[in-house]
């Protein structure tokens, strides 16, 4: 899909379809300021791009300068149902607010909301949840439907222009991934607003990142998406990670990508073990290049003939190689410590 985005800026982030951002969420109790900027701090040195906070009451609103002094990246206030933590949010100096404007009360409250926010160029995401649909629709629709999701979205955003106000992001976020791919679809083609994509309660890390992983990546693949949030029962530094891997495996990331073979019987190397040292050696080199991790000499370098570097297992020992050329002969306990000194030349 050849989308044009509407262009919102968040911090130093401009969402305008032409990059995508990876987005990540505190899970340290708010009222644990210390804690909280400790994890904002970890958070960015992991790659993440854009934080949300959860601000639930007036002392929370405390982390919002703390944080924003330690870090980089924009923040964002994660507000339910009181307009004046939003309010009190945006005078805070905080990057985004996530709100649902339909939850907020009265229309004057929705315009407090919406003049603090203007008056300091300050986006709005409406953030609309399969587990909290409006009744009406729930009872339209008869469940949290993509067209349920669309409905109800559009509906805040109508809430929102009705209000001069247009500098709004939007997310329709469900557990069930091909609801949440058929509600991204069916929104993508009725505004040109920015899309935050997750899949909401995805889970614990492996499936999490399975349903993440099929959720965001086809929306990715359609041309769909601005930022993204890999949702898991996790350190939110792995959602980082997760997402990165995501954008790498779709070709929108860099860093080390990882090609490795499943293995067969005639490995003779401990690849398994290799393979995944060497993932976790390199999962924070800043390098778009390709990494070979193979089980044999026989078609090793053959099949992964156009990674930068690699090694190939033999019997005890292995083979350096690069773009398809044999470097050098070396024994198995040296393979790992070669291939990153390899790396390092690069």
């Amino acid at each position: 899909m050849d989308r044009k985005v509407h262009a919102v800026k968040v911090g130093s982030c401009v969402l305008d379809g032409k990059r995508i951002y990876i987005q990540s969420m505190l899970n340290v109790p708010a009222e644990d300021i210390e804690g909280s900027v400790r994890q904002a701090v970890e958070l960015e040195k992991a790659g993440c791009e854009i934080i949300r906070a959860a601000v639930p009451n007036m002392d929370a609103v405390r982390l919002i300068p703390a944080i924003k002094e330690k870090i980089s990246i924009p923040l964002v206030a994660d507000i339910h149902f009181d307009y004046r933590l939003a309010v009190a949010s945006a005078e805070a100096g905080i990057d985004k607010i996530r709100i649902n404007p339909g939850n907020i009360g009265s229309m004057e409250k929705v315009r407090e909301v919406v003049k603090a926010c203007k008056s300091r160029n300050i986006p709005i995401r409406i953030g609309v949840n399969g587990g909290s649909l409006e009744k009406d629709l729930l009872a339209k629709y008869g469940r949290p439907t993509p067209e349920a999701l669309v409905e109800s979205a559009m509906r805040h955003v109508r809430i929102l222009e009705d209000n001069d106000f247009n500098d709004i992001v939007i997310s329709l976020k469900s557990s069930d991934v091909p609801t949440m791919i058929g509600a991204y679809r069916l929104l993508a083609e009725k505004c040109d607003y920015p899309l935050h994509l997750g899949v909401t309660e995805a889970g614990t890390q492996r499936m999490g990142i399975i349903k993440s992983a099929v959720g965001i990546g086809s929306l990715l693949c359609d041309g769909i998406g601005e930022t993204i949030r890999v949702s898991l029962t996790d350190d939110p530094v792995n959602e980082v990670y997760a997402a990165k891997d995501i954008l790498k495996a779709i070709g929108k990331g860099s860093g080390v990508k990882i090609v490795s073979c499943p293995t067969c019987g005639r490995t003779k190397i401990d690849l398994i073990s290799l393979a995944k040292k060497v993932e976790a050696a390199t999962r924070d080199i800043d390098k778009d290049i390709t990494v070979a991790v193979m089980g044999c000499v026989v078609n090793g370098i053959g099949e992964s003939g156009n990674a930068d570097i690699g090694i190939a297992g033999g019997d005890g020992c292995a083979v350096l190689f690069a773009k398809g050329e044999r470097l050098r002969k070396i024994d198995e306990s040296e393979a790992l410590n070669a291939l990153l000194e390899e790396i390092e030349k690069l």
